[in-house]
């Protein structure tokens, strides 16, 4: 089955974010992607390729474009990934314990990870929405035990963790939001231990 280039790119752009991202791209980050005015051009394209069978489509559902296997075996390459650890379940609101689930793991497309130890927590609570962090997300975290300023963390708050961005200010760490209807909480240094920093999100629809 012939297919134009663009229709090609269009096709690899749409399989490429859903590995990274764990969704499918919504029309509009497809306008955006490829500079296109109108909305009613990322639909041409959609039907056309539906109607050739190399993309589907799940019935009045959002996100939910999928392309068709066979075309993925021809044209694109498989994405490499690697089994990352699910620890348990991490705070977006106020800190709570993390709990270790054993021989749970979540498959995290190589490119996103770089180098280093990495693990995967489950995230509850609102307090990240800002960054478009939700809740029944799962954030990749690198484990590591310093973190610069602004960076999201991973911090462990006596026997709890919660998940925040973090900021030193002078005798003080802040530990805030990104809920702008949620208030920061400031901390001693020595009350706040790094256990990893935020480098990727996946999601499931």
């Amino acid at each position: 089955m012939k297919i134009t280039p663009k229709q090609k790119k269009l096709l690899e752009f749409i399989y490429e974010f859903s590995v990274e991202n764990g969704y499918a791209p919504s029309q509009r980050e497809i306008a955006n992607h490829f500079n296109w005015k109108s909305l009613g051009t990322v639909q041409d394209y959609l039907k056309k390729l539906m109607a050739k069978g190399l993309l589907h489509k799940e019935w009045n559902a959002r996100r939910a474009l999928e392309v068709d296997p066979s075309f993925l075996e021809k044209q694109i390459k498989p994405k490499q990934a690697t089994a990352i650890p699910l620890l348990g379940k991490i705070a977006a609101g106020k800190p709570i314990e993390v709990m270790t689930e054993d021989d749970c793991t979540i498959q995290i497309p190589n490119e996103i990870l770089g180098s280093g130890d990495f693990y995967c927590l489950e995230v509850e609570g609102s307090s990240m929405i800002e960054d478009g962090v939700l809740s029944g997300d799962y954030v990749v975290v690198r484990k590591q035990e310093s973190a610069e300023n602004g960076e999201t963390v991973v911090a462990l708050l006596e026997n709890s963790a919660t998940m925040k961005r973090l900021y030193r200010k002078g005798r003080q760490v802040e530990l805030r939001p990104a809920n702008k209807d949620m208030e920061s909480f400031m901390v001693a240094p020595s009350k706040v231990k790094v256990q990893g920093i935020v480098v990727g999100l996946y999601r499931r629809y």
